[in-house]
């Protein structure tokens, strides 16, 4: 897929069509221009983040390894719910443009009778469209990963597609695919259109801003002209965050904002995803019933993990970088401390195990345990820990003094549960994470066997230079190539040799077929080992698919 400047935006990626299984999505551009329908494994090894790591990194420096554990951050563990989460972000998106195929008369028409609204200030003016969008929200406690697990996922979709032909036909538009907005800090109405306005201008190179920021502008105004202009770029999904700012809302604010979210759905089509704490609820529930209605694919409320399955293939994946001198193992009951001083709340538990390795660096112990873990929980987390004691102790009275993590308001009864998916699936995850582990296993097995190969081509006993090839993986890392492999294989025998004849007081071969002997007077002469077997012919040039010559 070839990339596309668009003028004073961004980069967008030319359209490829796809054919499509399902018959009710052929035929319409924006639809087959986005990517194909994964299955969970794909979208396991596509949202899985596992940041570059390597033992040999636990022999630097102690200032260079504290920078090291920031590394932690990165790393994304996909789980049940974060496939749940993708299936109805794939979803919602491909049902939201069924009625708005961009080269049928009625999308033509919706066009026509936006811009009229906007000229007479009518956000209602198109409620004949017929709209088939269908966004949901997530309600779950902070630090969960909310936020991160929805970038992740839009991630995985282009932000701004090009198209310039269509089976043939000439069909030029910049299809905006996704856009994320944060809820303003103070619920403004104003503040979100300005805020969609800006985001907009700089991705597909339009000036909006500029015509409504400094201008006098009354709000009905903006949010007529911000359906136009969800229409006018295709846009395929709103994602708006931290919706809990609207508690903060003066007046009307915030009923006034989540009636327009259902406008906006009603009269663009375009679905909207609310992403919030609890403390958002009383809102929800109370003003964006009909919304909630309307959401075809359920509320998704994100608890505390569990201490089960999904918590331990978590603690896995973070418990393997490890950049203390001391391996630590992840017994049993340092998984339960672990869980006790977190509460299951992802972020708590990176951030114990980031600064239980650093003060472990730091003051030379260079071992995490539990009393270091209790020691972080207890001197290094002071902010959260009333939260976390309140949490501890289930009495839902403390629990509901913190709006961020009190679920206690949710109806539970009225949300349509969360769909649930099967342990295989969980299995499966574990499975996808250790066969990507076993590839790379395979791939140095691969590197060994064929340096092995050319090693032993040379005339080099098997066992030492199998100890040879382990030793260049230990300093070089497994990224090395086979080339440089053998290279190196060959100036640790070289070494090791002439230390042990210095030892024993042994001359060196005289043979000119030896290979030792070759690379000692190539050091006589103040060449490498790599120099003296390439004057020889041993190392042949870059054209050449054999590396080295036969004995």
């Amino acid at each position: 897929m070839g990339k596309v400047a668009i003028p004073n935006g961004v980069e967008g990626e030319e359209a490829v069509y796809r054919e499509q299984i399902i018959r009710e999505y052929s035929g319409n551009p924006f639809i087959e221009a986005l990517p194909p329908i994964y299955a969970p494994e794909e979208v396991v090894e596509k949202l899985a983040v596992y940041p570059y790591y390597s033992e040999e990194e636990r022999n630097l420096d102690a200032h260079y390894r504290i920078h090291l554990t920031q590394k932690l951050f990165q790393c994304f563990q996909p789980l049940p719910q974060h496939l749940d989460l993708e299936s109805r972000i794939s979803r919602v998106i491909r049902q939201g443009y069924l009625p708005r195929n961009p080269i049928s008369k009625e999308y033509v028409i919706s066009l026509k009778d936006g811009y009229r609204a906007v000229q007479n200030c009518d956000i209602n003016a198109n409620q004949q469209f017929r709209t088939t969008a269908c966004g949901f929200t997530i309600i779950g406690v902070s630090g969960m990963g909310k936020s991160v697990s929805v970038n992740r996922v839009l991630s995985m979709y282009p932000q701004v597609i090009v198209h310039s032909r269509y089976k043939g036909q000439g069909f030029s538009f910049y299809q905006l695919v996704w856009l994320k907005l944060d809820c303003p800090f103070d619920g403004s109405v104003k503040g979100l259109c300005i805020d969609f306005f800006n985001k907009v201008d700089q991705l597909m190179g339009t000036d909006f801003y500029r015509k409504v920021a400094n201008s006098k502008k009354p709000v009905d105004y903006m949010l007529t002209l911000m359906c136009q202009v969800v229409r006018n770029t295709g846009l395929g999904l709103l994602i708006i965050d931290e919706v809990q700012h609207l508690c903060g809302a003066r007046g009307l604010g915030d009923e006034r904002m989540l009636n327009f979210f259902v406008t906006l759905v009603n009269t663009a089509g375009v679905p909207i995803i609310l992403i919030a704490t609890p403390k958002a609820m009383s809102i929800l529930q109370s003003e964006f019933r009909q919304a909630r209605r309307g959401s075809g694919q359920g509320d998704m409320v994100w608890e505390r993990l569990q201490y089960d399955e999904n918590f331990e293939i978590l603690l896995d994946s973070l418990w393997q970088y490890q950049w203390t001198r001391k391996e630590s193992i992840l017994t049993k009951s340092m998984r339960e401390l672990l869980y006790e001083e977190s509460q299951g709340i992802i972020d708590i538990i990176c951030k114990i195990i980031v600064m239980a390795q650093t003060i472990a660096i730091s003051t030379g112990k260079e071992q995490v345990d539990e009393k270091l873990i209790q020691q972080v929980a207890r001197e290094h987390l002071q902010l959260v820990r009333p939260m976390i004691l309140a949490l501890k102790s289930g009495n839902i009275r403390e629990i509901a003094k913190y709006s961020d993590i009190c679920t206690a308001e949710i109806d539970y009864g009225k949300l349509v549960n969360q769909e649930k998916l099967p342990v295989e699936m969980r299995m499966r995850i574990r499975a996808i994470k250790e066969q990507k582990e076993k590839r790379e296993k395979e791939n140095k097995t691969s590197k060994m066997e064929q340096a092995l190969y050319k090693l032993a081509e040379l005339g080099i006993d098997v066992a030492k230079a199998r100890k040879a090839v382990e030793a260049v993986f230990e300093a070089e890392g497994h990224n090395i190539d086979e080339g440089q492999l053998v290279i190196k294989a060959i100036q640790v025998l070289s070494g090791n040799t002439t230390e042990k004849k210095s030892k024993k007081v042994k001359t060196t071969p005289k043979s000119e077929n030896d290979l030792r002997y070759i690379v000692e007077e190539g050091r006589n002469q103040g060449k490498s080992a790599y120099d003296a077997l390439k004057d020889k012919g041993y190392i042949k040039g870059e054209r050449n698919d054999t590396l080295f010559k036969a004995v």
